[in-house]
Parts: structure tokens; C-alpha cells; sequence
């Protein structure tokens, strides 16, 4: 973590000196800006201008890749992977990496955590039962129908085949099922709806998984609800692991709260906190040498820790009160913190500030006015406004394939 206390140390360093070193040969940083700003003595770090997603959106990767590669070329040798991001936070934008750096990056951040460290050094290579929105990269294309052994690269199965887990059927939820006990993986690398989703089905029909040690939740912000149900129905603890395609693996959980960073993959600052100390985090990327960023502002909001972060979810997903301060999805989720019976949410604030939040019950037999009412009356009191909640069947994603748990509508 970069914080204003170890900018002059961490600037100093021949790590920071090799970053800035990357740019040189970069189209993107020969601007006038850049080169001003990188010509300046080390302890002008925070001197260096942002990075934004749109200026990502435009330049990427064409006018970010060093002048001695070829992209084509590149991808003619099969030695990079081109994805275009989830566009959860925007457009999508489109990014390039080693073939193998996506792999590299987790692997790193996997030592971060001391039970995943412990059962890597005792078992090697982990076996992996994948759970998330489908989708293609350079590696992989699940977003059509493949057999078992399609879906298996290396020791990964991918098991989801379906955009909308509450749509799924249950002979598709049984197959889903008898796949995974198969496969017997170590852990499970979800998104957390998919996750969750996936364990209430597993808990109505008294399913488990014995191989099981672990889940990664990643891709999206985990909700406390999401949590909850898997490590109720597993047994297992449920690890967040936060990034993104542009940055690769960033920061892992290992124990408590708060995420840990992985330094060896990037630099991480805390910019523009409130009074209650949320900021925009930026990233500054030490291993792609295809795509070097700087500051880069990658749109989540998030709080300092003694030894990490908290993430506080994406920038644009956060509400307002009625005296206009920042509410993130954090401080929403907090709100269900003790809430049982729910499985899933939605909170959508208009531009008058009233909200409405939308509620997914674990049983749809249940009797929830209890749950409606209590949930109403905290998030008035978050919020400072009129709050109206009802029960839904179904909480569609963005196009993106995520679900967002907050979301300002105008």
C-alpha cells in the first residue's frame, strides 16, 4: 500500500524507478503531461498524472503497448491473450497480457493467504471448480454449450454454462451438481450470486463436496448475504480476491476484513477519501509489460487498513444521503449484515434520492414483513430518504453479466 507517510521511500526505490522506466517507450506517456511529470525528481510520485479508464477505453492497447512490440506479431507467436473487459464499471475496454500472466498474478496473491499457502505447499497444483457468468478470452470460450470434458482446461473445470444462475433449471442444477462431486476440487472460484445460487441448490438436496477446502470469491463485490450462505452451506471459508483484466490480481482476504495487497504485481494509492476515509484507489502495474499502467484510476472505492484495504465496491454504485455525502455499496451491504432468509439484493436510488431496494428471499413460501420492514428502516436512516422494498422472483445483471447490489438511476 502507497501511503502519503512511504511515497518518498517507495519513490526512491530502484521497483519504482523500473515502473517509470516501462513508460519510456510507450506512445501513451510520451505526452507532454507524462513527460514533464516523469522528468521530475522521484519524491514527485504523486505528482504524476492519472490515468483514467476513459483514457484506457481510447489508447488501449495500441498507443500503450512499447514501441518494440507488435501486435500483431505478438499474436500471430500466440504469447499474449487479448480480452476486452466486463465493462462493469463503463465501457468495455480492451486489454492485452502474457499468455500465462493471469495465472502468475493469482499465483502471487495466493501467497498472501496462509490456508491457501499451506495446501499449495502441500498438494502442489490446486484443482479448481469454476462458477461465474460465461464468457470467451484467448484460453477459453464457455458461452455456448460444451460437454464435460470441453470444460476442462488443466486443473480447472468451468461448470456454469448459464448467464442468469436463478433461471437455471434443476436438471441443468443436478448435472451442475454431479460435475463438481466428479471433478472433487479443492476449491471453488465463484462469483458470488453464482456461488450462492449454486449452494442453496446443493443445501436443498443435502449435497457436499468432501475434497472442498476453500472458496474464492471474486469478479464482483461480496455481499455479507452472499458469505453467509456459502460458508453456512460448505463449511469452508469464502476468501475474496479483488482486481480486474487490466490490472490482474491486486489484493487477497486473510482473515477478518481486510484484503491484503500483492506488492509484487502492483503499487496501490488511496486518493480523495472523505471524512470517513473512503478514496478512489489507483493502480500502478509492476508485471504486463504489454500494457504498463500508471495511477491508474480503476474505479472502486475503498478504505485503508492497517495492513490493506477494505473495498468499498465501484465508484459509480455509490448512493447519496440527503446532505449529498458518498454512500458506498459497503455501507449498504452493512445494512444486511444480520438479515436472514435473504439471498440476494438490489438498491436503486433515483435522482430525487428515494430508493428502492429489491429483495430475493431463500424461500419464496417464507413470511418476510418483518425482513421488509427492518430493512426499510435502516436504509431511511442510511440514507435520509423515503426507502420502498418489495420481493422479487428474479434480479436480472447489466449487460455486462454482473449484478449490481447499488446503482443511482436517473
Amino acid at each position: 500500500m502507497i501511503s502519503d507517510s512511504t511515497h518518498t521511500r517507495l519513490n526512491q526505490s530502484k521497483s519504482i524507478e523500473a515502473v517509470i522506466a516501462q513508460t519510456l517507450d510507450v506512445p501513451f506517456y510520451a505526452r507532454s503531461d507524462w513527460k514533464e511529470a516523469i522528468g521530475k525528481n522521484p519524491e514527485q510520485w504523486i505528482a504524476l498524472p492519472r490515468l483514467t479508464k476513459a483514457e484506457l477505453r481510447q489508447h488501449s492497447p495500441q498507443d500503450l503497448l512499447p514501441k518494440h512490440f507488435n501486435l500483431k506479431d505478438l499474436a500471430d507467436q500466440g504469447i499474449i491473450e487479448e480480452e476486452s473487459t466486463s465493462g462493469t464499471s463503463g465501457a468495455s475496454v480492451r486489454v492485452i497480457f502474457g499468455i500465462a500472466w493471469w495465472a502468475e498474478q493469482e499465483a502471487k496473491a495466493f501467497q498472501h493467504n496462509d490456508l491457501i499457502k499451506k495446501l499449495i505447499r502441500e498438494k502442489g497444483t490446486l484443482k479448481r471448480a469454476v462458477l461465474t457468468t460465461p464468457g470467451c478470452s484467448g484460453v477459453s470460450c464457455f458461452a455456448r454449450w460444451l460437454n464435460f470434458e470441453q470444460r476442462i482446461i488443466g486443473q480447472t473445470l468451468y461448470v456454469n454454462q448459464s448467464r442468469i444462475p436463478f433461471s437455471i433449471p434443476d436438471d441443468k442444477m443436478k448435472m451442475m451438481a454431479s460435475e463438481t462431486t466428479q471433478w472433487e476440487p479443492d476449491f471453488l472460484d465463484v462469483d458470488p450470486i453464482h456461488g450462492m445460487w449454486f449452494a442453496l441448490y446443493c443445501e436443498r438436496n443435502r449435497i457436499q463436496f468432501p475434497s472442498l477446502r476453500f472458496i474464492i470469491s471474486s469478479y464482483e463485490y461480496t455481499s455479507v448475504i452472499h458469505r453467509r450462505i456459502m460458508e453456512r452451506v460448505f463449511g469452508v471459508p469464502v476468501i475474496n480476491l479483488y482486481g480486474s483484466s487490466e490490472t490482474g490480481h491486486l489484493l487477497i482476504q486473510n482473515g477478518g476484513d481486510e484484503l491484503i495487497p500483492s506488492p509484487e504485481t502492483a503499487y496501490l494509492e488511496l486518493v480523495d477519501a472523505n471524512a470517513q476515509g473512503i478514496g478512489e484507489l489507483l493502480v500502478t502495474t509492476r508485471t504486463n509489460q504489454y500494457l504498463p499502467l500508471i495511477r491508474y484510476e480503476i474505479g472502486d472505492l475503498a478504505e485503508a487498513t492497517a495492513n490493506g484495504y477494505r473495498i468499498h465496491g465501484r465508484k459509480r454504485d455509490a448512493l447519496m444521503d440527503s446532505k449529498k455525502n458518498l454512500i458506498s455499496t459497503r455501507q449498504v451491504d452493512e445494512v444486511f449484515s444480520d438479515i436472514k432468509n435473504i439471498c440476494h439484493y438490489q438498491v436503486r436510488q433515483s435522482s430525487d434520492g428515494k430508493a428502492e431496494v429489491l429483495l430475493l428471499p431463500e424461500n419464496q413460501d417464507s413470511s418476510m414483513s418483518d425482513v421488509a420492514t427492518t430493512v426499510t428502516m435502516r436504509l431511511e436512516k442510511l440514507l435520509g430518504n423515503s426507502v420502498n422494498t418489495s420481493f422479487v422472483s428474479l434480479i436480472t445483471p447489466e449487460d455486462s453479466g454482473k449484478f449490481r447490489l447499488t446503482a443511482c438511476v436517473v
